[in-house]
């Protein structure tokens, strides 16, 4: 799943993304921390991974591979 970078708070590590269908969904440190991403922008294009609930559980650049689901 895509989106676009909503809002991103580099102290903190945590921001939200427009998905795609309209969605917003936010994310947390412990998600971007995951990610090796030193980064984000707003506007930019990245590639996500939802949990069950709908959170996001992992996040990457659009043109990265998302890293493989956990067992």
């Amino acid at each position: 799943m895509q989106g676009t970078v909503r809002e991103f708070d580099p102290g903190s590590g945590s921001g939200s993304v427009f998905l795609d269908d309209g969605t917003v969904c936010e994310f947390g440190p412990e998600v971007f921390a995951a990610s090796g991403l030193r980064l984000l922008r707003r506007g930019q294009r990245v590639a996500v991974r939802r949990g069950p609930s709908g959170a996001i559980t992992a996040l990457t650049l659009a043109t990265l591979p998302l890293p493989p689901d956990e067992p």
